[in-house]
């Protein structure tokens, strides 16, 4: 737990949420404010920055819980789909520095745009410069 964040404090009872899904690791609430009807918040209950900060069980159980919740969300306020993300650091848009995946209902005609819109003007990138960002990930990772 931090001190200073207000997931923390959501989790600990400190400050009221609208509470849709908890379990030992994961608590899922509305989002105070919402981009659409039903939009939620998947948190895990341990602080956590950044999502390379989870290790591998509260990893699976927060998106164990984005894949069991998201259908359900869409379910209960007749959404026609949904986006999933995670904003993941300041310059990325993370206002709440823990953790948490934004589950938004989605409805035809309601002037949203697709997760590609996030990232502003696209780069031009070559084949060469694929390939050489695909192996400098790959030599990050291992693979």
């Amino acid at each position: 737990m931090s001190d200073d964040c207000i997931f923390c404090s959501i989790v600990a009872g400190d400050i009221p949420a609208r509470t849709v899904y908890e379990t030992d690791d994961v608590l899922a609430f509305l989002d105070a404010n919402p981009l659409a009807r039903g939009h939620t918040l998947v948190i895990p209950k341990s602080h956590a920055r950044h999502v390379g900060d989870l290790g591998s069980e509260l990893a699976s159980a927060v998106f164990d819980a984005v894949a069991e919740l998201t259908p359900r969300i869409q379910e209960a306020v007749d959404a026609d789909a949904a986006n999933v993300g995670i904003n993941d650091g300041e310059a990325a848009g993370q206002e709440i520095p823990h953790v948490h995946a934004h589950v938004v209902p989605r409805f035809e005609g309601d002037g949203g745009s697709p997760i590609h819109a996030v990232a502003g003007r696209r780069p031009d990138l070559s084949d060469e410069e694929l390939d050489a960002v695909a192996d400098e990930i790959a030599d990050a990772t291992g693979a």
